[in-house]
């Protein structure tokens, strides 16, 4: 799991900034925790539902905050 959480911080600090990675260490640790609680193991699997994770929280999966209006 810690190979999965320090691949995501990497790529979202890439997209993003160092400090907005730092600043979602922790629920994105409890988030990663509780898919391996619940039996996935996979790295792979583990990081694209963590990156997922990261973009739904932080809107830009929502087309209106993503500044989409339809006209």
């Amino acid at each position: 799991m810690q190979a999965a959480l320090d691949r995501i911080l990497h790529t979202y600090a890439l997209l993003n900034s160092s400090a907005a990675a730092e600043a979602v260490r922790d629920p994105l640790r409890r988030y990663l925790q509780a898919l391996h609680d619940g039996g996935e193991t996979d790295v792979d699997r583990l990081t694209v539902c963590g990156l997922v994770y990261l973009r739904q929280q932080d809107g830009r999966l929502d087309p209106v905050k993503a500044g989409y209006t339809g006209m």
